[in-house]
């Protein structure tokens, strides 16, 4: 019998932190002749490893990644880089005979692609930047959360009161365009994806997952991440968003002697499961996702996503 899929299917992988979506990806790669785009807004980032949990060499097991180390933490990076990168990276894998997978929690990367959202080409206003970041010092970043809100509701209550970034990006949108991130995104709908995008993620029992975060916190400072950022630190003079990422931006309070040790290290955690929770109703509200569950293991969760995307029957 003929596949009703054609070649230009993409497979996602979603779900929360430490929900297991590496080792599944790698191996349906294995199973699939796949090959892996990351859609982690940290894991982008060179020198950032351990507080990323960045897939190491050995996890890959041989199958190639794309989308991780391409850019410095001085670096300034957007949802629309990321769209255009990792479509050039599809387009790559389907000429080369592979099958492109995409695997991250960073809801806005997948959304970009799922959604083919095509973000303005908006001019830096270092000036207005640098206005908004001086408030968010001086008056607090829930100050600008709250002006974010006002603007635009939708988009606002999607991220954390303490996602400095992405509160500066809606405002700084509306000053430059006039209309709202969510106004923006319904209007970039209009044009169907390039790709069949078959979307999964990972469920997990929820205190099982919290425990499993806890845990990999504390994996984190071990293998030496409060060393990693003072690296950075050192190295770098300006680091517009990687030091804003979870994890980075708590140690950097704890070096600055902001908060004690044991603070920084649960404020991770807190946080770590906040952003854990975010996820999954982000993942929730994306249309005929499938979701695996995690503790039915990995070899029966590629089966799933086998029958699901008509693979046996290709």
């Amino acid at each position: 019998m003929e596949s009703t899929v054609s070649r230009k299917d993409v497979i996602v992988i979603g779900g929360p932190t430490a929900s297991g979506k590496t080792a599944l990806s790698v191996e349906l790669a294995k199973r699939i002749n796949g090959q892996i785009i990351s859609a982690d807004s940290m894991q982008i980032y060179k020198e950032m490893n351990i507080g990323t949990a960045k897939v190491t060499k050995e996890e890959m097991q041989g199958i190639k990644h794309y989308m991780i180390d391409i850019v410095s933490p001085n670096e300034r990076y957007s949802v629309a880089d990321f769209k255009n990168d990792a479509e050039n990276a599809i387009e790559e894998i389907i000429k080369n005979g592979y099958t492109p997978i995409i695997v991250g929690g960073t809801g806005l990367y997948v959304n970009s692609l799922i959604y083919n959202i095509n973000y303005p080409e908006l001019e830096f206003d270092k000036e207005y930047r640098d206005y908004l970041e001086e408030r968010a010092d001086k008056e607090g970043l829930e100050t600008l959360y709250k002006e974010a809100e006002e603007i635009d509701k939708e988009a606002a209550q999607k991220i954390s009161v303490n996602d400095r970034k992405r509160i500066l990006r809606i405002l700084e949108i509306y000053k430059q365009t006039g209309k709202t991130k969510t106004q923006l995104e319904i209007e970039s709908r209009s044009v169907p994806p390039k790709y069949n995008y078959k979307v999964f993620a990972i469920n997990y029992d929820r205190q099982k997952l919290y425990d499993r975060i806890n845990l990999r916190v504390d994996k984190m400072l071990e293998e030496g991440l409060i060393q990693e950022v003072e690296n950075i630190k050192n190295k770098y003079s300006d680091f517009p968003t990687a030091m804003q990422g979870l994890g980075y931006k708590e140690v950097v309070e704890y070096l600055k002697e902001e908060i004690s040790y044991e603070e920084m290290v649960e404020k991770i955690k807190q946080e770590s499961r906040r952003y854990a929770k975010r996820q999954i109703t982000w993942f929730k509200a994306i249309p005929n996702i499938i979701w695996l569950n995690a503790e039915d293991g990995v070899n029966k969760n590629i089966e799933i996503i086998l029958e699901e995307t008509n693979w046996k029957k290709r």
